[in-house]
């Protein structure tokens, strides 16, 4: 023991001391009970030595022999639906892959579909039908529906006419009606009102009437200064009126707090340096408004969220984009466009008027470290009308 080496090196310094104390014999005695003492625990260390060795032999061998790492479970591949678009490209567990139809086609089955655990996919495989707009009988008095692509057309008797074959015959003839028959180009963008021998065009509240007699454009409320928005706030166009917003920054919460740096921007305060809540909190907050016309046709990109990196510093090489609010996430998906971009799509058409609104993130990571993350807060306004 180590104890016992200790004392027979403290005999040795003694003998050594005393050695011109002691005869010859007694000094030749110690001696050899000091190298028998070296020779033992010589012995012990090789032991010990040689034990550990083999320790550390079969732990590698059963290291090296464990099961491999389980690899990721995924799900199969799933193909677009005919005459329909597919969004996603992971099929890994939680992730998710959305459907929507073209124009004139009904989804049925599952339009979202999560990868689960065991390998399948939640929801059921979808369809797409073409949408019948003769089921409800619309053509009247005796009128043949004939269907199209998200239309429909009524060959009406002699003696009606319109839309529906609702009308009799007049001496004078209804533009209005006749031209939703023949199935030509509308005569007006909004309204088509009949007056004896002709036509006119109207528009809604809150647009005019353009120099061709039948397009509207809509009168930017803002630009023009016919609004009553109040000190403090921010006027919106929006088709055929406007909206007073006020963006408002995050009351502080914790160590984060912060600043706002412009009408529509708010950027976090630096944090403490041992703050993990303050530093995962967005590092920027950004608003953004949208108009939009009713019934557009999807899928439609909206909106774009990038990076950039400040001069002399690295920027991220990798980056995560994420719906995480909103009421009414289901008419969204957020997908990579590019290495460094991220794009908000429309998948399901708004049908107004409507006030939406949707959370975006986009999380910076460097060397699979997280850095940061921006949060876009989109407002979107949907006119009642389809321009």
């Amino acid at each position: 023991s180590s104890l016992g080496l200790v004392r027979h090196l403290w005999l040795l310094t003694l003998v050594t001391a005393l050695q011109n104390c002691l005869n010859k014999q007694q000094l030749l005695a110690a001696i050899r009970q000091m190298q028998q003492f070296l020779k033992g625990q010589e012995t012990r260390f090789a032991e010990g030595v040689r034990v550990m060795k083999n320790r550390l032999i079969t732990l590698q061998n059963s290291v090296t022999k464990a099961a491999p790492d389980p690899q990721s479970v995924s799900c199969p591949a799933l193909d677009a639906p005919m005459d329909g678009r597919r969004f996603g490209t992971k099929y890994f567990v939680d992730h998710e892959i959305h459907f929507t139809c073209e124009p004139g086609f009904q989804l049925t089955g599952s339009s979202t579909r999560v990868c689960q655990a065991n390998g399948s996919w939640t929801g059921e495989a979808p369809r797409c039908k073409v949408i019948s707009k003769c089921l409800s009988n619309p053509c009247q008095n005796g009128g043949t529906c004939v269907d199209g692509v998200n239309q429909y057309k009524c060959t009406c008797p002699q003696g009606w006419t319109g839309e529906n074959c609702q009308y009799q015959s007049q001496t004078d003839v209804n533009e209005c009606e006749v031209y939703k028959l023949e199935g030509a180009p509308r005569l007006c963008m909004h309204a088509c009102v009949n007056v004896p021998g002709s036509y006119r065009c109207s528009c809604p509240s809150g647009y005019k009437l353009l120099g061709d007699g039948k397009s509207c454009e809509d009168i930017d409320e803002c630009g023009l200064s016919q609004h009553n928005c109040s000190r403090g706030m921010t006027c919106i166009n929006t088709g055929g009126g406007f909206q007073c917003v006020s963006a408002e920054c995050p009351r502080p919460s914790g160590n984060a707090s912060y600043v706002k740096t412009s009408p529509f921007q708010c950027e976090r305060n630096p944090c403490p340096m041992d703050s993990r809540l303050c530093h995962h909190a967005p590092k920027s907050i950004s608003f953004h408004y949208l108009p939009l016309p009713s019934n557009l046709i999807t899928p439609t990109p909206l909106f774009r969220m990038a990076t950039a990196s400040a001069p002399g510093r690295p920027g991220p090489d990798s980056l995560r984009f994420g719906i995480i609010g909103g009421n009414n996430r289901g008419h969204f998906v957020m997908q990579r466009s590019d290495r460094q971009t991220g794009e908000l799509i429309l998948v399901q058409s708004l049908k107004g008027p409507q006030t939406i609104e949707v959370e975006v993130d986009m999380s910076e990571y460097l060397d699979r470290t997280f850095q940061a993350k921006h949060v876009s807060k989109i407002t979107v306004f949907v006119s009642p009308y389809e321009f």
